[in-house]
C-alpha cells in the first residue's frame, strides 16, 4: 500500500493547469526552436544575400558596358535593365486589367497578356500602393519571395539527408538565377510551392493544400505540384481519417478553374489561355519527336540569329537533363517528384519548339537536391559545377539585363 506523505503547514498540492505543464513547455519550447532560425538557417540567407549582391553587381555593370547604343555618354537608369520580356505583361495587367478598355484578342497588336496567371500582378498591385515605384515593387516581391524559397528549398534537403546549403548554393549558381532576382514569377511560386511540399512531409494537409492554391494562382505549374501532391497523399494515407484530408489536396485546381471562368466570361472562350499560349508563344501541341526536331532546326539549322540560336541549344540540352533527372527519380521510386517533373517536361516537350525550359529548372527542386547530394560522394563535382556553371549564369544575366533573349 502506497502511503501519502502528509504536507506540512501552509503547504499547498502543486497542480499543472492543463496543456501548462513541465511536458507541455517543452513541446512549445520545441516548436519554437523549430521554426527560429538557426545556425544553418542564417548561413543559407547570406549566402543568399551575397549571390543577390553578385546579380546587382552584374546588373550594374553591364548598364554600363552593354549599352544600347555603344555610343553613348549616357547610362540607363538603374531600373531600367530590371524591365524586361515577361515583366511587362504582368505590370500591364497589375495597372490596367486584362482587357482594358475593352481591348482583347479581337484587337489588333494584343499582347497575349491572359497566358499570364493572375497571382503576380494581383500581389504587385497590392505592394505597389505602398511602393509607389512599380520596379521596385516588382524587385521587392522576388528577394523576400527568394528568401522564403531558399529556406524551404534548404529544410527540404534535409529531409532528404542533404546538407541545405550546398543544395541552395546549386540552386542560386544555376544558369538561369537571374530570374529569382527578376520581377517573375519563379521566386513567389516556389516560396508558395516549396513549403506546400514541406507541410505535405508532415502530412498538414490544409497547409499544404492551401500553399499549393495560392502557387497555382502564379503559374500553370501549381497544378504539376498538385498532381504530386495528391500522388503523395495516396501513398502515405495508411487509415481512413486521412482521407478526410482529400478535399484539400484537390483545392490547388480551383484557382485555374476560376481563371478559366473569368476568360470565359470576357471572351466566351474556355480555352482562353491555351490559345493565347499558341498566338503569342507557339503552344500548340505537337508529339514530343515533333519538338525535338523543330527546336533542332532552330538551334543548328542557321534559320535563326545566333542568339536565338545558342538559347534553343540550350533548351535541347535541358530537356536532355529533364529527362536524365525524370529516370532517376522513377528509379529511385520517388512518384510524386517524378510526376512534378514529368508533368512540366510533357507540358514543355510538347510544343512546336521547346520554349523556357532552361527557366522551368528553377522549379525542380528534387534536381538541386540529387545534385547536392551526388557531389557530396564525388569528390570534385562541387568544384566543377561552380566552375562551369557560374559563368553561364553570368552571361545569362547581362543577356537579360541587356534586353536581349534570354529564355
Amino acid at each position: 500500500m502506497t502511503i501519502a506523505t502528509p504536507l506540512r503547514p501552509g503547504q499547498r498540492t502543486r497542480t499543472s493547469p492543463s496543456g501548462t505543464g513541465p511536458s507541455a513547455r517543452r513541446r512549445l519550447a520545441d516548436r519554437l526552436r523549430r521554426f527560429s532560425p538557426g545556425p544553418t538557417d542564417r548561413n543559407v540567407l547570406w549566402l543568399y544575400v551575397l549571390t543577390r549582391t553578385g546579380v546587382w553587381t552584374t546588373a550594374y555593370c553591364t548598364r554600363w558596358l552593354f549599352p544600347a547604343d555603344r555610343k553613348t555618354h549616357d547610362v540607363q537608369p538603374a531600373l531600367a535593365s530590371w524591365g524586361q520580356w515577361d515583366w511587362w505583361h504582368y505590370l500591364h495587367i497589375a495597372q490596367s486589367g486584362y482587357f482594358p478598355g475593352g481591348a482583347g484578342p479581337w484587337t489588333d497588336g494584343w499582347d497575349n497578356r491572359e497566358a499570364f496567371f493572375p497571382g503576380f500582378p494581383l500581389l504587385l498591385r497590392a505592394v505597389h500602393t505602398v511602393i509607389p515605384d512599380w520596379t521596385v515593387a516588382g524587385l521587392l516581391i522576388s528577394f523576400v519571395s527568394g528568401a522564403v524559397a531558399v529556406l524551404a528549398l534548404a529544410r527540404i534537403a534535409r529531409l532528404h539527408g542533404v546538407t541545405g546549403q550546398r543544395t541552395v548554393l546549386f540552386f542560386l549558381l544555376s544558369p538561369c538565377a537571374v530570374f529569382l532576382a527578376a520581377g517573375y514569377t519563379e521566386a513567389l511560386f516556389l516560396a508558395l510551392a516549396l513549403p506546400a511540399w514541406l507541410a505535405a512531409q508532415r502530412r498538414n494537409w490544409p497547409l499544404a493544400g492551401v500553399l499549393a492554391c495560392l502557387a497555382t494562382g502564379v503559374r500553370v505549374s501549381g497544378l504539376f505540384l498538385a498532381a504530386a501532391l495528391a500522388v503523395h497523399f495516396v501513398v502515405t494515407a495508411e487509415a481512413p481519417r486521412h482521407w478526410r484530408s482529400l478535399p484539400w489536396v484537390a483545392l490547388p485546381a480551383l484557382p485555374a478553374a476560376l481563371y478559366a471562368w473569368f476568360l470565359h466570361a470576357h471572351t466566351g472562350d474556355w480555352m482562353a489561355w491555351n490559345h493565347a499560349q499558341e498566338r503569342g508563344w507557339y503552344r500548340n501541341f505537337h508529339a514530343p519527336w515533333e519538338a525535338w526536331q523543330n527546336t533542332w532546326k532552330a538551334a543548328f539549322a542557321h534559320t535563326q540569329s545566333t542568339g536565338y540560336a545558342v538559347m534553343f541549344q540550350a533548351e535541347l540540352l535541358t530537356m536532355v537533363v529533364g529527362v536524365v533527372l525524370l529516370g532517376v527519380l522513377l528509379r529511385r521510386r520517388r512518384w510524386p517528384e517524378a510526376v512534378y517533373v514529368g508533368l512540366s517536361l510533357w507540358a514543355l516537350g510538347t510544343s512546336y519548339w521547346y520554349t523556357s525550359i532552361p527557366r522551368a529548372t528553377l522549379l525542380w527542386w528534387p534536381m538541386w537536391v540529387l545534385l547536392a547530394g551526388w557531389s557530396v560522394r564525388r569528390r570534385g563535382l562541387k568544384g566543377a559545377y561552380i566552375c562551369v556553371v557560374a559563368p553561364l549564369s553570368t552571361v545569362l544575366t547581362i543577356t537579360f539585363m541587356s534586353g536581349r533573349w534570354a529564355g
